[in-house]
């Protein structure tokens, strides 16, 4: 017996997902910092993957730190009704001490607090992308797509990643990114290069537009080298 869940790369996600990372506008100008929201759901579902997160975000600051580098804000849920974020981070060793510092605590997922956050913070300045990584959905679609196109209407993308295929989750994740411009791709936990290639995709992209995230495929070579060579021409961004 076979199993219904297709390998990632054959489904065509990943392509799917690059591909519109490489046509998303980069917000302000060359050569600024780059600014992205990474956003996490640290509910009790995903406490077997957080570490492995923690561990895959300082790949963001490398990838980039040739691109006049980024600038990043941590925000994650938990337990009841409890929301946190960071000041704006410049260093993965900083990024990684206050990851480390949190656990995760059963509650249902805030993730239109996450949405609310990253418009207030786009209204007071500059962001260039959001990354949210989670699993499931306990709120109203109709809600998060609203605050979604608000986010959209300032310019704010909204890079997805959802582990597993809930498909609830998978609804709304989907809803967020077309309604901001960004984009959605589902991660198997037990494929971690895959997730650090992709979340290092966006950072790229956040930090130095289309030309940069065509650079990085080439040099990160396999799945993202195959999948970044449709991005072709040339960008002023």
């Amino acid at each position: 017996m076979t199993s219904e869940r297709k390998d990632i790369d054959a489904t065509g996600d990943v392509g799917a997902f690059l591909s519109q990372v490489a046509a998303t506008p980069r917000q302000g100008p060359a050569g600024a910092r780059g600014r992205l929201i990474f956003a996490m759901d640290a509910t009790a579902s995903r406490e077997p993957t957080w570490d492995q997160a923690a561990r895959i975000q300082s790949a963001m600051f490398a990838d980039t730190r040739d691109l006049g580098g980024l600038d990043v804000q941590l925000c994650y849920y938990r337990g009841f009704r409890e929301f946190e974020h960071s000041d704006w981070i410049a260093d993965s060793d900083t990024l990684l001490k206050r990851m480390n510092r949190v656990f995760c605590a059963a509650g249902l997922t805030q993730i239109g607090r996450v949405l609310e956050h990253a418009v207030a913070e786009a209204q007071r300045g500059r962001v260039n992308a959001l990354v949210f990584v989670g699993d499931c959905m306990e709120e109203n679609r109709d809600r998060l797509a609203d605050l979604a196109g608000r986010l959209g209407l300032l310019g704010v993308r909204a890079f997805v990643f959802q582990e597993g295929r809930d498909p609830a989750a998978e609804h709304s994740f989907r809803d967020i990114a077309r309604l901001t411009g960004g984009a959605w791709c589902p991660f198997d936990a037990n494929s971690p290069n895959l997730l650090r290639d992709l979340l290092g995709a966006v950072a790229v992209y956040a930090a130095g537009g289309r030309k940069a995230l065509t650079r990085y495929g080439q040099e990160r070579g396999g799945a993202v080298l195959r999948l970044t060579h449709q991005v072709i021409g040339s960008s002023k961004d």
